[in-house]
């Protein structure tokens, strides 16, 4: 099902993984996409998109300073060059065979290994299934943007579920975030702010 790809893996454990890939293809995945990591034997690890990241090198740095730089070079640079790109991704499932689990993988993907954008149908697939398990993984990482990643990953699922159930699904997982932060009023308030801003913009 998953047919865009984004990049390949640089590093990984059983908690998330970091792809990289030109700068070109930043306009790929967003903040709060799912992604999947085909594997051998009808394995597949899944995973949000919490982080992306350019890194600068010499000559983004003699180019940023400069005066008077054409559009053509500014374009050249990002196009034909590998400007350092970095998505760094929460896992939050995987699916082996038919059976979609989320759970933390059992095993790591690879370095190299090809990560791929999920199409609307798969993300249907993976966020319909069980009862919200992988809002846990999200919750429990408090380094990450946890309101911004949870409402911009409600936002992307419920455009693809639209297509078949009008705002059930949001719904659901709305009431699902308050059930798990009944007890940390302040997260929930700020995981409900950040969904009011991107579900009623």
């Amino acid at each position: 099902m998953s047919q865009l790809e984004i990049g390949r893996l640089l590093r990984a454990d059983t908690s998330g993984f970091v792809v990289g890939c030109r700068a070109a293809q930043s306009m790929s995945p967003s903040f709060g996409s799912l992604v999947n990591v085909p594997q051998e034997g009808n394995y597949a690890i899944y995973g949000l998109v919490h982080d992306i990241r350019i890194d600068d090198d010499g000559l983004v740095r003699q180019l940023a300073t400069a005066e008077g730089v054409e559009d053509s070079v500014i374009a050249d640079n990002r196009i034909n060059r590998n400007v350092p790109l970095e998505i760094s991704v929460i896992a939050v499932g995987y699916r082996k065979g038919e059976r979609i689990y989320h759970l933390l993988p059992p095993r790591p993907a690879l370095s190299l290994d090809e990560i791929y954008l999920c199409e609307p149908e798969e993300v249907r697939l993976f966020t319909g299934s069980g009862s919200f398990g992988y809002f846990r993984h999200i919750l429990r990482q408090e380094e990450l943007p946890t309101g911004e990643l949870l409402a911009a990953h409600i936002r992307q699922a419920n455009q693809a579920h639209e297509a078949v159930e009008k705002g059930i699904w949001a719904k659901a997982a709305i009431r699902e975030i308050i059930t798990l932060l009944r007890d940390d009023h302040q997260t929930l308030m700020q995981v409900l702010g950040a969904l009011g801003d991107a579900l009623y913009e």
